[in-house]
């Protein structure tokens, strides 16, 4: 046990404090004391204790609480509007189906409770002034290391998703992963097919949002391919032309490591290309070519993204931006409102940021002209939206009720009639005025 000086959250430390006057002992555990040694703030707070779950709830007797799972020691406990989960130390014992323990039993010693968790870096406790750390979590923190408390194998077999939590904080602390555990993830990922495809889909969308997204998933790409079949295929396919210097599955790290770490858009980078393999032709000089790709790297992106449960509106945003994502945007109001009125203005501007981040993933003297021509879009793009914007049925300066004035029936007609008359206002054929409109439509009729 050493001495630190570590900001705890005042509503934290009341609850350690009524733990520890009641005679109790009571840490932080866990992530939070790892983000503390970091020098981030907590996302949140976990506490344990040696009191047991019916100790826990006469301490508290006088708050509101929640038994959210007693069976594995954790009571709820609402403190100033905040619901604070305390848990007792326990020790699991076996795990039959590589996910749960099958049996909790309940300890008052701390270190056989560290002694369970994942990685030494998430088993330390700590009060405001002390930190429990048996396992050497704090250097390893220092040394930016991976590394299984106590047989990795044994941990990995417990629960195989650590294996992808280890992957994740790789990515996301731009930690390396020590050699023992780096091994035991490659023997045991087969232990993945136990997990459920929600779990492993939020630790793969956390693991995309990291730092250090290349690294990490060129070293542990035979993972990700147990995880996503498809990108097999990808891993060194050479593109066979000169505007690019990596392989398919480097170009599209390189792509997801230089966008915003949002995962609509680096979930777009992952699968934005996926389908290159499956077009790839070679001309009568010996250069590749990939036409089509980006419709089909869209068809087999939906199929997958539903596979691995994305929710329906981040996967039509995630394919809608792949099968836009090389196409070649004119340099015209006409063709940028065309566009605008397909995919609306925040998706407009998520497919400037996926093209400049596939642009930027390719050769230097490419990129530059792309980027180039990418920036004077979007000088044209602002533009074109501080005009008076006609891109919607529902901008057209006249809708159905004036059509049916001028003696066209109720139905289908209308639909289409006024779908183009916004075609010809997009295409700038016509003003969105209601006098033009209704002139245009008397024609129609004659």
């Amino acid at each position: 046990m050493s001495t630190l000086n570590i900001d705890i959250p005042n509503k934290i430390k009341f609850t350690l404090d009524k733990l520890h006057q009641a005679g109790y002992e009571a840490y932080v555990v866990g992530g939070c004391v790892r983000d503390s040694l970091l020098g981030k703030e907590p996302d949140d707070w976990d506490i344990t204790t040696s009191a047991t779950p019916e100790e826990i709830k006469r301490v508290f007797k006088n708050y509101y609480q929640i038994d959210t799972g007693l069976k594995h020691g954790t009571v709820a406990v609402l403190i100033d509007k905040e619901l604070i989960e305390i848990t007792t130390y326990r020790i699991d014992d076996g795990y039959s189906d590589g996910r749960r323990p099958d049996k909790v039993y309940f300890t008052k010693n701390i270190v056989e409770d560290l002694k369970r968790r994942d990685f030494t870096i998430n088993a330390c406790a700590m009060t405001d002034r002390h930190i429990v750390d048996p396992f050497g979590g704090q250097e390893d923190i220092k040394k930016g290391l991976i590394r299984c408390v106590g047989d990795p194998v044994e941990r990995f077999s417990e629960d195989a998703l650590r294996i992808l939590r280890g992957i994740r904080f790789a990515s996301v602390l731009g930690f390396e992963v020590e050699e023992r555990t780096k091994k035991a993830m490659f023997e045991c990922m087969y232990l993945l097919k136990n997990i459920s495809q929600e779990r492993i889909t939020v630790e793969f969308c956390k693991t995309l949002l990291g730092e250090k997204i290349y690294d990490t998933l060129m070293e542990f790409k035979e993972i990700i391919i147990f995880l996503i079949p498809e990108v097999k295929d990808m891993v060194g396919f050479d593109h066979q032309n000169n505007y690019h210097i990596y392989d398919v599955y480097q170009h599209t790290l390189k792509s997801v490591e230089l966008i915003d770490k949002d995962i609509v858009l680096r979930t777009t980078m992952f699968f934005h290309d996926i389908g290159k393999p499956r077009c790839f032709s070679l001309d009568k000089n010996s250069v590749g070519h990939f036409y089509g790709h980006a419709e089909i790297s869209a068809h087999m992106a939906k199929k997958i993204l539903k596979r691995m449960r994305f929710s329906n509106k981040h996967i039509n945003d995630i394919v809608q931006l792949i099968k836009y994502h090389s196409m070649q945007i004119a340099l015209t109001s006409k063709s940028i409102k065309r566009l605008l009125s397909e995919i609306g203005e925040t998706q407009f501007r998520r497919l400037l940021k996926v093209m400049r981040a596939d642009a930027l993933a390719k050769k230097p003297l490419y990129c530059k002209e792309k980027l180039d021509r990418l920036d004077a879009i979007e000088e044209r793009f602002d533009a074109v939206l501080v005009e008076d914007l006609c891109i919607t049925l529902k901008d057209l300066a006249i809708d159905g009720h004036d059509l049916i004035a001028l003696g066209i029936p109720q139905g289908k007609k209308i639909g289409v009639i006024l779908n183009k008359l916004l075609e010809m206002v997009i295409n700038e054929e016509i003003d969105n005025t209601r006098e033009a409109l209704i002139n245009k439509v008397r024609e129609f009729l004659v």
